[in-house]
């Protein structure tokens, strides 16, 4: 490999423009053409025809030709503005179904139709009638039986949405190998969504009698947005590589030297005989009134950095699309429960409406967002049904050695059980608050509503605050997250403030009033949206160079799979106490577990390790099985066997 320091002398070697590719082939291929393309910009070649908006330089020259394909059926076209719109409008359909749809009315109305449905714990056999119901006897409690078991009305939704949680990420990891490979990517995102769409609507016939369908639509359409998630965030890294931006920094950066003599200015004859992959090394107007420009080589690193600040503007930017959208479908939520008397036939109203608005702005995504079709699998794949099974054994098989591959980064296993707990604590909090306020506050819908509408617009307004409070108290990235996770304690401890007697007595604090809710709900959102933005780019400054795609899978992973025990344990403390309170003691333990992990994560460390990791790796690639000389290092021969058992 080429130094990384080399004097600006003469112009260096031709850059790697593909990291895991060999530089033995020199092979090109037509890019991909389908007739599920829905972009008008699609040229002859597959190549899009340059614009000056998404071509423009930022020195003003004109951007060098993309990248040849790596694979037959690669599409290496630019990415357009009318792709990104494609990309924003899935984040603005698909995510009010998060913030309005499981985060708020499917609770609520599994909760009421699980309640329609059961008796009084205290005789078995009175109709519970509806929560907001006060009896003068007894505690109230309503138990309902589902196939023969007995279930608090109160933990029916919370065992709906660990069974959807499971469900997800066993299909979320089934489906990343079509997320990567062949070209599934944009069909089977399509078609998740509408299958999740379609099943929100159909909350418009579910009744009293027919509450264990309406479980099963949850199950469905939680399920069908986790897939569709992930392959929509499949196609991000897509839209940074191939980004305008990109392509024209990557290969190289124009450095001038204007009083360079001769000697140093004029490069060597070798240079006439670059390979065609190269020759987008010099712009057009590499010569400039006799003055040449030197053309210095990006290196890894800042190429990385370069896509990761891409990448986040982009994931920021769909983020908050998604957040606007919700916000405002939430608000109008509100109003058509207000105007039709907060009754259960008004939440099943609210749920068409969201689901019609997922299906709606759906279609802008199919029209817009090309399909960019992933490599091939390395092995022969089966025809007909086998394929799909291979692809899921494919799937499984790479998660495990993404597994194998990060277990050896100390910093890596540290953030992800944090991650782990700090991910199912955030979920299970937002449910347990809800059906709390429900069944034991007895807010109405369109009062619970209302703490999604300020929980939402705190979480917008914190992610933004909490970058200003680190600048300003000059914290690291694992500092800002421990302090979000402090703040975050307050919730479930103010909520065992319940328990104190002279506070009862009092008659407010520990949540015994429907305001309290509601600076509480201001809290969350204010925390969570420093969460969800530090806690990503912390990961992402321990993810080892060239990995990005395959950690961050894993990532997600974590991030789904942990949410099935947060409200399944919540769910079995209900059942036990016949109260939502009891529960506040686990979430304060949930809450506090991921401190100490993420108090240890030493991201210097964690940089070297995960450089030092790609550099073995890349060193074994370009040495074509010696890692810089170090062959006889167990250790390293062993990550490499499982990294690079994909490569065939």
């Amino acid at each position: 490999m080429a130094p990384r320091n080399e004097p600006l002398l003469r112009p260096p070697p031709g850059p790697r423009l593909f990291s895991r590719l060999s530089h033995v082939s020199k092979k090109s291929f037509r890019s991909h053409s389908s007739s599920f393309e829905a972009d008008d910009e699609a040229s002859s070649t597959g190549m899009m025809s340059p614009t000056s908006s998404d071509n423009e330089s930022l020195n003003g020259d004109a951007a060098p030709p993309p990248p040849p394909p790596r694979y037959a059926g690669e599409d290496t076209r630019p990415t357009s503005s009318k792709e990104l719109s494609g990309w924003y409008a899935y984040a603005f359909a698909a995510e009010v179904y998060v913030i309005c749809g499981i985060g708020s009315f499917i609770p609520i109305l599994l909760e009421s139709l699980a309640r329609e449905n059961g008796v009084l714990l205290s005789d078995r056999t009175t109709p519970c009638g509806s929560s907001s119901d006060k009896f003068s006897g007894g505690d109230g409690q309503c138990v309902v039986y589902v196939l023969g078991m007995e279930i608090n009305t109160a933990s029916f939704a919370m065992y709906t949405f660990s069974i959807s949680v499971l469900l997800q990420a066993l299909l979320v990891v089934s489906v990343s190998c079509a997320a990567d490979h062949g070209n599934y990517r944009k069909k089977l995102l399509l078609a998740f969504g509408w299958i999740g769409s379609i099943c929100v609507m159909l909350y418009i016939f579910v009744s009293k009698d027919l509450y264990l369908f309406g479980a099963l639509l949850a199950i469905i359409s939680n399920t069908s947005f986790g897939a569709s998630f992930v392959l929509l965030n499949s196609f991000l890294p897509l839209l940074v590589r191939h980004h305008p931006t990109v392509q024209h920094s990557g290969p190289a950066r124009i450095l001038q030297y204007a009083g360079a003599t001769d000697t140093e200015s004029q490069p060597d004859t070798d240079v006439d005989g670059m390979d065609d992959s190269t020759a987008a090394l010099l712009s057009n107007g590499a010569l400039d009134e006799g003055y040449p420009r030197i053309s210095r080589t990006r290196i890894r690193e800042e190429v990385t950095s370069l896509e990761l600040e891409l990448s986040t503007q982009i994931s920021a930017k769909g983020i908050g699309i998604g957040y606007m959208a919700g916000l405002f479908l939430q608000c109008v939520a509100i109003f058509i429960l207000i105007r039709m008397h907060n009754s259960t036939w008004s939440q099943r109203v609210v749920l068409f409406v969201i689901g019609a608005w997922w299906a709606i702005f759906t279609v802008p995504a199919a029209m817009w967002l090309r399909p960019r079709p992933g490599p091939p699998l390395p092995s022969a794949r089966r025809s007909g049904a086998w394929a799909w099974v291979s692809d899921i054994i494919y799937a499984w098989k790479s998660l495990f050695r993404t597994i194998q591959v990060a277990r050896r980064l100390v910093d890596i296993v540290l953030f992800l059980g944090g991650w782990f707990l700090l991910s199912d604590a955030i979920a299970t909090t937002s449910s347990t608050a809800i059906l709390f306020a429900k069944t034991q506050l007895h807010m109405e819908p369109w009062a619970l509503g209302m703490i999604n509408v300020i929980s939402t617009t705190a979480g917008v307004v914190g992610a933004f605050t909490w970058a200003a409070i680190s600048r300003r108290f000059g914290l690291r990235p694992h500092q800002t997250i421990l302090a979000c996770i402090a703040l975050f304690e307050l919730i479930p401890l103010y909520g065992l403030l319940g328990y104190l007697p002279f506070v009862r007595k009092w008659g407010f604090l520990g949540l015994q009033q429907r305001w309290e809710m509601y600076p509480l709900a201001a809290i969350y959102g204010f925390v969570l949206g420093g969460l969800s933005g530090y806690c990503r780019s912390l990961y992402g400054e321990l993810i080892p160079p060239g990995s990005e795609a395959a950690f961050y899978a894993l990532y997600a992973i974590t991030d789904k799979g942990s949410s099935v025990f947060g409200p399944a344990i919540v769910g079995a403390i209900i059942d036990a106490s016949g109260e939502i309170r009891p529960a506040f003691w686990f979430l304060a333990a949930l809450v506090g577990f991921p401190a100490p992990l993420i108090w240890f994560v030493n991201v210097d460390r964690g940089k070297r390790e995960g450089e030092k990791l790609a550099e073995i790796i890349e060193g074994f690639k370009a040495g074509n099985g010696s890692p810089s000389g170090q062959s006889d290092d167990e250790s390293q021969q062993a990550i490499l066997a499982r990294y690079d058992q994909d490569d065939g």
